[in-house]
């Protein structure tokens, strides 16, 4: 049996500023987001992780970097793991888009285009490329203990694919900074191992 591990990169500037950034570069893991990367690097140590995939963007790369270095593996950067492309919202703050806009985001969980914001990914794209990597993962990795390093919606999108979950449900759905997203693989089937595996102190906090 294989495992697929999505992990949600560490804290970033761009979250506790509460800011849309999508793929622009120079935005790092904040402090915190360094000590929640290290403690996914430790949960895995016991996991004979062969191998760490990453979305090329900074805070993704960070945090992988650091599992790969307790894990003693290769970091391999994917695109097919990278952020949504958030178009003319990007560098928005959630709060000032929710103030303006409503919740416009819920249509790109609706897989629909958003008027007010062209260029912004549809969650069916952001799906589709999912499945790809995964594809590929399996036919490179077949029974091995893989990461893939990602953001939030890509693992949504892996959620929805294999529970079955309708995308407009996994709108109000959050996947915590550094958490660990564990799919098994057997036979051509997936199970959910864990959702949101994280230091427990964490649980109780805001994310």
């Amino acid at each position: 049996m294989a495992s697929l591990i999505f992990l949600r990169h560490g804290q970033a500037q761009n979250n506790v500023e509460r800011r849309l950034v999508g793929r622009l570069p120079n935005v790092p893991l904040t402090d915190q987001g360094v000590a929640q990367a290290e403690y996914a690097a430790r949960r895995l140590a016991n996991m004979d992780v062969s191998r760490v995939y990453s979305s090329p963007i900074q805070r993704t790369l960070q945090t992988a970097r650091v599992v790969a270095q307790h894990n003693s593996v290769e970091v391999i950067q994917d695109d097919r793991l990278i952020e949504i492309e958030t178009g003319s919202f990007t560098g928005v703050r959630y709060d000032d888009l929710v103030a303006s806009q409503g919740d416009v985001l819920a249509r790109f969980y609706e897989n629909e285009a958003v008027p007010a914001a062209p260029g912004v990914e549809t969650f069916g794209s952001v799906r589709e490329r999912v499945r790809s990597i995964v594809r590929f993962v399996l036919e490179r990795h077949p029974g091995e203990n893989v990461v893939l390093v990602t953001h939030m919606d890509p693992i949504k999108a892996m959620l929805s694919t294999v529970l079955a979950i309708r995308p407009r449900d996994m709108y109000n759905l959050v996947i915590a900074n550094g958490s660990l997203n564990i799919f098994l693989e057997g036979e051509g089937r997936f199970s959910l191992g864990g959702l949101n595996v994280m230091e427990s102190s964490r649980l109780v906090r805001a994310w």
